[in-house]
């Protein structure tokens, strides 16, 4: 059986794990300024947004996600003749509307794909599995990471999706933001309440960055330090520690809104990356996604990886 990926724009990976996988993106519009980007993931279109330097401004960008008509088309002019199985990956539910576009498209796809595969003369069935990540950004690599290792071990499609479900409630993704008054107005025109005026101008007036995160689809802060690069340090010291403890997934994902080169010049990092050659952990490194960026701020970092339940310590 032929068994592929598809995930949305806002799934953090590397460039080289997309193409080694031969992983399709669904692309997400985001319209800011008068201009339009077309968030794929593609690196010549995520260096255009940050060369555009909209910095502020982007707080007020209009994002939509790959519409049920495109997902569609996706699948019944491509995916439907080069697999026989397809998981669709999608960052949470709770923060985007594409897990839902995906489900409503799958309806028309598997009623479809029948002509589509007789015309092309591509026999047999098709299957496609929409799995809800329950995470964000980087916070949704290992599940990726996780269904690609199992497609390569030509497991069974029911025995993928059970380990993804099972996963999706055990991975974890962590944020270090640079801008709270940033983060505050997109949190604002998005009636997202998460981040107060207060918070923010706290933050702000003191150097104090939040460290949130993202699990089994709730986000929220789980500790706070003063300036980013103590922050940066905090956070990649704890995600070495998590390493070191036994992940469910051998991968920690790092993304960053900006120059990918930024990360490894970040207090932490060499530990982190250290503690991942001790245990066998692949760290991959992925660009923030353009709606990342326009929903967090430029210049902030996530961290991705699946382990144990455990109470966050910072």
């Amino acid at each position: 059986m032929r068994m592929g990926l598809a995930i949305d724009a806002a799934c953090d990976l590397s460039q080289a794990f997309l193409q080694k996988h031969d992983i399709a993106v669904m692309p997400i519009t985001v319209r800011v300024d008068g201009e339009v980007f077309m968030d794929d993931r593609k690196p010549a279109e995520i260096q255009r947004f940050i060369d555009r330097r909209l910095g502020s401004r982007s707080h007020s960008a209009e994002t939509e996600p790959c519409p049920v008509e495109e997902v569609q088309k996706l699948f019944l002019g491509k995916l439907v003749l080069e697999q026989d199985c397809v998981f669709c990956l999608t960052i949470t539910a709770t923060r985007s509307p594409i897990n839902e576009h995906v489900n409503k498209a799958s309806f028309g796809i598997l009623k479809s794909y029948r002509q589509v595969r007789e015309q092309a003369g591509v026999p047999g069935p098709f299957m496609m599995r929409v799995i809800d990540t329950r995470n964000i950004f980087a916070g949704a690599a290992p599940l990726v990471y996780e269904a690609a290792r199992l497609i390569a071990a030509d497991e069974p499609p029911p025995a993928i999706r059970e380990r993804l479900t099972h996963l999706a409630n055990h991975t974890y993704g962590y944020m270090l933001p640079r801008d709270l008054y940033y983060l505050r107005a997109r949190a604002k025109k998005k009636n997202d309440r998460s981040v107060s005026l207060v918070s923010a101008m706290l933050g702000s007036a003191l150097d104090i960055k939040p460290i949130l995160r993202c699990f089994r689809g709730e986000t929220g802060p789980v500790g706070k330090v003063r300036g980013f690069e103590q922050g940066a340090e905090a956070l990649f010291g704890y995600a070495a520690q998590r390493v070191r403890a036994g992940l469910l997934v051998p991968l920690v994902c790092a993304s960053y809104g900006g120059d990918l080169a930024v990360l490894s010049h970040l207090p932490g990092y060499a530990e982190l990356r250290q503690a991942c050659e001790e245990c066998g952990v692949e760290l991959m490194e992925a660009p923030m996604s353009i709606t990342g960026m326009v929903n967090v701020g430029e210049g902030a970092v996530t961290i991705g990886f699946a382990a144990e339940e455990h109470v966050a310590e910072f």
